[in-house]
Parts: C-alpha cells; structure tokens; sequence
C-alpha cells in the first residue's frame, strides 16, 4: 500500500506551537507485507545508517500496528523529500505517517482525529503534527481532561490556490531541542499581549482571506528573533523577501528555513530574488496542501 505525509510550517510567526499549514511537498512511502523485514530509504537520510539501522518511523509503525492486534511484517520503501531538521516538520511527517499508515496495515479506518491524539504521544506540541495530519492551515490547542489524559483540540482553513510558499532552506540544520533551549523561560506581559493580538488576526486573517494583514500579523516577541540570531543571514532573507513580495516572512518552525507566502502571480520573481542573493540556499516554489496525511493510488 502506498501513503504519502506532506512538508508542514509551523509557528507562522507568533503562533508559538500553536498555529501551522500543510505544503504540498510530500515524503512517499509504501508497505507491503514481506516474510522478512527490510527498510529502503531514497532521497533524504539514505546515506545516513542510523536511518535504517533505528528508524523512528518503524519504531512507532510496529508500535501502533501491535497494538492494533497486527502480526504480520513488511517491506518498507521510503522516498524522502522533506529535509531534515529544517524546519519542514520532518519529524511529524514520521509520526504522523507511521500511525497512520499502521491502522491501515491492521485493517482498521482511524479517524484523523484519532490519528492527531496518537501522534501527541510522540510529539507534545500540535502545531506540526496537526497540518501533517489534517492539511491546510491550523489553529491548535492541547486540552487535559480531569483524568491526565492530553488531547488535541484543532480547527483547520483549507488554503485557497491563488497564494504560494517560497522556502528559502539552508543548508545548516537547526535542531528543535538546541533551538528550544536558547529561548527565555518567562515573557513580560506586553510581549505576551503583542504576540496574542498578532496570532488572533493571523488565524482571521487566513480564513477571510485578508492577505494584506499578514505583514503586521506575522511579527513576533517569543521566539523568531532569537533563533534567527544563531544564523543571521536568515535576516537577510527576511528582509529581501518582504522587499520582492512576500506577504509575510517567518521562520519556519524552529528553522533553518524561512517560510514567503506570497500570491501565485509573484511567486517565481521571489524565489528569483532570492536564489540570485542566495544562491548556496534551495529555493522551493510550493502550493499549499489541503489534504494532510493520505493514501496513494497505485
């Protein structure tokens, strides 16, 4: 059986892991039942070994499909597109992807609602896992009921097709536990009061449409700026995507790459722009994704 999971930027600026949307820009993978156990892995991590030899994927896959009463074992091959530790949600993209993909080994139909509570084991914050799962834009929470068990409440905005991402990736990894602990442990109350102005019309602004809020929408006091400060060239990009047409310009989750949405109509002279200044960097001209976690025809 064939599955795909989509690219996801999370954090959207001051939607510290609450707020993300789903890129069409897909790691594949099919599983198909084997009398032995193998593991295929093209494009990102195929030359790493610890990819095959302590695959996270397959780790939470037999996880779930054991649990789901499965017995059987299979052939794994994994097409990767999504780069890893960069801010593209690779990590979620392996959680989501392996519970999803082990109900449907065990002949079972989750819900993505079962699919999203599942993963929070495997991830404590929404605002990746979620767009994986659900596709399109989202506004997530984490609620926990009067017994300790922890659950995703998420409300998702399909994208409409006349706006495009523009990922601007780096090479430099970020990873999101060392790019976690540089930030403060504690907020002034105006900063707090800055970035839940900016992340509520964020989220009204996607779903009105209002792309032209996005610019003061974006901003943030809780995290961007310092991170971006560890790799300061990603300043640069920023201000050279909002001077060639972006909309709005953020880190991408907790980085390396900076997420552009901008209209369709100016999507290749901003990528153009870009990869003229930075011509090191990858420079990705995406849709978005409405779709989340899904199972491939063929």
């Amino acid at each position: 059986m064939n599955f795909s999971v989509p690219a996801t930027s999370a954090n959207l600026g001051p939607g510290f892991d609450c707020l993300g949307l789903s890129l069409n820009f897909r790691n594949y993978f099919s599983i198909n039942e084997s009398k032995k156990q193998t593991i295929n892995i093209y494009g990102e991590g195929q030359s790493n070994p610890h990819f095959t030899q302590d695959n996270t994927f397959i780790k939470i896959f037999m996880q779930t499909y054991k649990k789901l009463g499965g017995t059987s074992q299979f052939n794994f091959n994994f097409k990767n597109n999504i780069p890893i530790s960069r801010g593209m949600g690779s990590s979620s993209a392996i959680i989501v992807g392996a519970i999803f993909s082990a109900f449907k080994m065990a002949g079972q139909i989750p819900t993505k609602k079962d699919v999203l509570n599942i993963a929070l084991h495997y991830e404590n914050h929404p605002d990746n896992i979620a767009p994986a799962t659900m596709g399109g834009f989202n506004v997530s929470l984490v609620k926990t009921n009067k017994f300790g068990k922890s659950s995703v409440v998420n409300l998702k905005h399909d994208i409409p097709k006349n706006i495009k991402s523009v990922m601007v990736i780096p090479e430099k990894p970020m990873a999101t536990k060392k790019s976690r602990n540089v930030l403060p442990k504690t907020y002034n109350v105006q900063d707090c009061i800055f970035n839940i102005s900016r992340s509520s019309m964020l989220s009204l602004a996607f779903s009105m449409q209002k792309w032209e809020l996005l610019r003061e929408c974006s901003l943030d006091r809780f995290h961007e700026q310092i991170r971006m400060a560890t790799f300061p060239i990603l300043f640069q990009v920023q201000k050279l995507a909002l001077h060639s047409g972006a909309l709005m310009s953020t880190l991408s989750g907790s980085g390396s790459s900076m997420f552009n949405l901008c209209y369709s109509d100016d999507a290749k002279y901003l990528a153009k722009k870009l990869f003229s200044k930075f011509p090191k960097f990858k420079v990705l001209v995406l849709d978005f994704d409405n779709d989340g976690v899904k199972i491939e025809k063929g």
